[in-house]
């Protein structure tokens, strides 16, 4: 009996320690209840709201497609206004493209060349230093096919000269084998030195003698440079070398100022020596040359420089390529203002270039072309290397033509 009190007692502790109560279960399965009905009544709702996010997209992503940089690297238009904040944000950290895009993306990039990185982020907004920098590639880009196409050769009768003014005559004939506007009467800008050191010469004078730079020397009426300052003293040779080679106006008028009667017995000389020669059409006015009333023709010139070519010294000192010489105790070096003289291609035996805005480029020569003794002048060229170039040009024409056996064809 008493075992049986003891298993009934043993068993009434068990039951009540494992039971829940009956309240705390319902109280349990209420609110479960309830939660899954409220989840099986909100299910379409959510069902809906996703097929309308697929087939219509949020704001912010239209705004992403308006606003932001392409994987590929182009610039989309900006966003509309109501969804700049969105657009801005997006710019900024770009959404990651769905599996399909970057399959597409993936496809044109193993395709696409490879370019630098500075080509595959955003477009580089042009600014002012780059479109400079564009137009003067541009400019040289033009002036080297320009300069390809002019150099092109011409055939005999076909020659093709860019100065106003020209005239090629046979040294030893004076027969003309070109002429272009040869009795046009222009100026001649620094041409004229050459007549400058014929008088200086005739004249005998001491060249060792110093003559010194003064202040009547300074070009007042262009501003011209010159590294002859006042007070240098040079010697009289060394100022003729500088007015051929280089030519320097201040060595120049220099030498014009001391010669015996000073400087308007000078130019009175120069015009009496031009009229000797022939020179018709010509005047001087100044030594230099720095005076647009100093005008000439081709033709005229082409007597100038025959005459020349006759005094050594001036052959000598007009087609040496530079010199060191000492002013004012330093040595500076000068160069000649012709860059033929120093081209092997070139035999010359006289040289002169000159420059002023009313007289353009020009160019005085005696060379010996397809050997025959020429006298080329070359005036009022508008570009820098035309001068440069119409020389190349006549000589290609004339030696051309001695290859071909026969004499250049007068045009």
């Amino acid at each position: 009996m008493q075992s049986v009190l003891r298993a009934a007692l043993f068993l009434g502790i068990l039951l009540s320690t494992t039971a829940v109560p009956i309240d705390v279960v319902q109280a349990v399965e209420r609110p479960k209840g309830k939660t899954e009905a409220a989840t099986k009544q909100a299910a379409p709702a959510v069902q809906k709201s996703k097929a309308q996010a697929t087939r219509q997209p949020s704001q912010a992503q239209a705004a992403t497609r308006k606003g932001v940089a392409r994987a590929d690297g182009t610039q989309l238009r900006s966003a509309p206004a109501a969804g700049k904040n969105v657009a801005r944000h997006m710019v900024e950290q770009p959404s990651r493209p769905s599996s399909g895009a970057r399959n597409r993306l993936a496809a044109r990039t193993s395709k696409a060349p490879s370019r630098p990185l500075a080509q595959t982020g955003k477009a580089v907004q042009p600014t002012p230093v780059n479109r400079r920098l564009a137009q003067a590639e541009q400019k040289r880009n033009f002036r080297r096919v320009l300069a390809s196409n002019t150099d092109i050769w011409q055939e005999p009768g076909q020659l093709a000269v860019h100065s106003g003014s020209a005239l090629v005559i046979a040294q030893d004939s004076s027969e003309p084998l070109y002429e272009k506007n040869a009795q046009a009467v222009v100026p001649i800008a620094s041409i004229t030195k050459v007549m400058t050191a014929m008088v200086v010469l005739d004249s005998m004078p001491s060249l060792q003698a110093p003559i010194a730079i003064s202040e009547e020397d300074v070009d007042y009426l262009r501003g011209s440079r010159s590294r002859l300052h006042v007070g240098t003293v040079i010697t009289r040779e060394t100022a003729l070398l500088l007015a051929l080679m280089s030519s320097e106006n201040r060595a120049a008028n220099a030498l014009g100022r001391n010669y015996p009667g000073g400087l308007a017995a000078f130019v009175a000389a120069m015009n009496r020596k031009a009229a000797s020669l022939g020179m018709t059409s010509t005047r001087f006015e100044d030594p230099t040359g720095l005076s647009s009333n100093n005008v000439s023709t081709a033709r005229d010139l082409a007597r100038m420089v025959a005459a020349a070519h006759r005094y050594p010294l001036i052959r000598e000192f007009s087609t040496t390529t530079g010199a060191r010489t000492e002013v004012n105790g330093r040595e500076i070096e000068f160069h000649n203002t012709n860059q033929l003289v120093s081209s092997p291609t070139w035999e010359i035996g006289l040289s002169k270039t000159g420059y002023i805005q009313e007289a353009g480029k020009c160019l005085v020569m005696q060379a010996r072309v397809a050997e025959k003794p020429v006298v080329i002048v070359l005036l009022d060229a508008a570009g820098k290397q035309t001068r440069i170039g119409d020389a190349n040009r006549i000589k290609r024409w004339m030696e051309s033509a001695s290859a071909a056996g026969r004499l250049p064809t007068r045009v």
